[in-house]
């Protein structure tokens, strides 16, 4: 038998829930969470009027208070779907996204098949950084609703943030493929089609699919970008190669002899090099090879790389790297802040050579340790200019008798960018005379200046 004082108390309850409703459709959020404040005095339906309450909140901007109300609801029902997904956005809206993906993380487990759980799982994962996963999620999203525009725009963003663009143009780069291919063959006629070969960075899967076209039987790749990884298994296996080539979804640093790969490697093939030479760790991951996974005697593919390079000048190469006075003001200081160097798109940009081509800095792949290194030059001076900077190329020495570069005189727009590496400040130079300057590496990135 219920009391006077129980009636009275739902009495007045169902009261205040109705003018709390009443307040909600007019849009008086204020007057309507005192409402469902005083419902929730009462003891009254608890879990129903908690998220009314969180909603209007919400809803009137105090997001604390909102995910106060959510957190409550959420100790009283710890699976409450709803309270989760509105907790998540919520997170997501302040900015505390790793802390959203708990939340649908959650709501993933009690609805693992709803498309709104896990697309918004997908967001919040894209918000923290965790792209590859936000890519699964996404993918997902896409097999429960083949027709959702945003899970498949989603997927092609993220992929190709992940992604570098240069990787079509190398694919798409004949001459670079075919002397790759012919060093290749070379290293498997010598070594023979059974030797254990290595092949760093996989890519597309492009040169184990040469190595594999060329008779070779034990291959194994390796790929860290698990996007391109992927990718890459399916190319392998759509050219009908899957059985020569073992493709792992990771960098070279975690393979092992006698678990990814059966015996150290007879030919080491690697194209890892950057544009500027050595700025994906090149050195490190040629030494951590060397000394783990390759034999002495390996045939390393390619051998050796240098950097080379010549003085020049550009106006519109100077415009994005060096400033003076705009609009009346003295802005010069922001050349601190200038670019190191820039990628040259071969014929777009326009620039004129000030100086005969000469060498940067070289790198023994073979080797087993590498050293940073210095060293002054002289470089003589062929035309009067202003000097922005020096262009900067590969002459890349894949085994003996196939050597390819991208000298700007004749590759344009290939796999590998010529790049221009920028002065602190432009150098007026004249021709006939020479241009000290001090040129090397650091053993990841290359260094060239003028110098006194």
């Amino acid at each position: 038998m219920i009391s006077i004082d129980m009636e009275d108390r739902i009495s007045i309850a169902r009261k205040s829930l109705s003018d709390a409703m009443s307040f909600q459709a007019s849009g008086d959020f204020e007057n309507a969470e005192k409402a469902y404040v005083r419902v929730l005095h009462k003891d009254y339906r608890t879990i129903d009027i908690l998220p009314l309450l969180a909603g209007v909140v919400a809803k009137r901007g105090d997001a604390e208070t909102a995910l106060y109300y959510w957190n409550k609801l959420l100790g009283l029902n710890p699976g409450h779907l709803v309270a989760l997904m509105e907790k998540g956005a919520l997170l997501r809206q302040l900015g505390r996204s790793a802390e959203a993906v708990g939340c649908y993380e959650m709501a993933r487990g009690l609805s693992p098949e709803n498309p709104v759980v896990r697309n918004n799982l997908a967001v919040a994962l894209a918000d923290s950084g965790r792209q590859q996963e936000a890519l699964v999620e996404f993918r997902h999203v896409l097999r429960l609703q083949p027709d959702n525009i945003n899970a498949w725009h989603q997927i092609r963003r993220i992929s190709s943030s992940i992604v570098p663009f240069w990787h079509i143009a190398m694919m798409n780069d004949t001459r670079r493929n075919d002397a790759f291919e012919a060093a290749i063959r070379r290293a498997i006629e010598l070594r023979g089609a059974d030797a254990q070969i290595l092949d760093i960075g996989a890519g597309s899967g492009l040169l184990s699919m040469m190595a594999a076209r060329a008779g070779a039987t034990n291959i194994a790749t390796c790929e860290s970008v698990p996007a391109i990884a992927q990718t890459a298994e399916k190319i392998i296996a759509a050219n009908g190669y899957r059985e020569q080539i073992d493709i792992f979804e990771k960098p070279s640093t975690e393979l092992s002899v006698g678990r990814e790969m059966k015996a150290r490697a007879d030919i080491l093939i690697s194209e890892i090099l950057s544009s500027d030479l050595l700025a994906e760790d090149v050195l490190k991951t040629f030494e951590d090879a060397h000394a783990r996974l390759v034999r002495e005697d390996a045939i390393v593919i390619p051998r050796a790389a240098a950097a080379m390079g010549c003085l020049v000048s550009s106006e519109t190469l100077s415009n994005y790297v060096h400033v003076g006075e705009v609009s009346g003001f003295d802005v010069s200081q922001f050349n601190a802040l200038a670019p190191l160097r820039l990628p040259v798109h071969g014929t777009m940009t326009e620039w004129t050579r000030l100086s005969d081509d000469f060498e940067i800095a070289a790198v023994d792949l073979a080797a087993h340790k590498h050293a940073a290194a210095l060293r002054k030059i002289s470089v003589p001076v062929q035309a009067d200019g202003t000097a922005v900077g020096v262009v900067q190329w590969m002459k890349v020495d894949l085994i003996e008798g196939v050597v390819f570069d991208n000298h700007p005189d004749g590759y344009h727009d290939g796999g590998w960018l010529q790049v221009l590496h920028t002065f602190p400040q432009p150098v007026e130079v004249r021709a006939g005379t020479s241009l000290a300057m001090l040129v090397g590496h650091d053993r990841t990135s290359l260094l060239m200046t003028p110098i006194a």
